[in-house]
């Protein structure tokens, strides 16, 4: 199975306020990830992270990445490069890139962690994201909006979890469609 996710900021404190994440703190709030991450996702399944995997967390990546199921290949944020220095990435990541283009046999991806309005196909090929949280006051969200390609794989949307591509476009019809 494929999964996606974005923006899981563990160990970011402020992430909860900022995004209004329903946990109380940022222990229940890794925990709750890692739990949710670990109840769907099996040790064979790919989970793509586009991006901001970690921010700010007093817990090293080290210790959290080996708790959580998968085979990961991440999609470079502008975060990720404060913590992957210290981190032989090839332990824990299958690949680490800042664009990545897939096919699955059914369907053609095209994954960065900043939304892409103009990119390869982008009348035939999906294009997922993160970056933006669950941001919709800004000028470009009417674009993204109208774009039914364009997918947010951010955690805030997609209910703190890794969701499959069709969990992944049901909960963004239902995210665009609401605001």
């Amino acid at each position: 199975m494929i999964y996606f996710t974005a923006d899981t900021h563990f160990g970011h404190e402020n992430i909860i306020k900022f995004c209004n994440r329903p946990f109380s703190d940022v222990n229940e709030m890794n925990e709750c990830m890692i739990s949710a991450w670990n109840a769907r996702v099996e040790k064979n399944d790919t989970v793509f992270i586009i991006g901001d995997m970690f921010f700010k967390s007093e817990v090293p990546p080290a210790e959290i990445l080996p708790l959580l199921n998968g085979k990961k290949h991440l999609i470079v944020g502008n975060h990720d490069g404060r913590w992957m220095p210290h981190l032989d990435l090839n332990r824990f990541f299958e690949g680490v890139d800042t664009y990545f283009e897939y096919r699955d046999g059914d369907r053609n991806y095209v994954m960065c962690h900043y939304p892409l309005l103009t990119y390869r196909h982008e009348n035939k090929w999906y294009m997922i994201h993160g970056h933006i949280h669950n941001t919709t006051d800004l000028d470009f969200w009417p674009l993204l909006k109208s774009r039914p390609l364009v997918l947010n794989a951010g955690a805030e949307i997609n209910n703190f979890m890794p969701v499959t591509f069709d969990e992944l476009v049901v909960n963004n019809e239902r995210f665009k469609n609401d605001n």
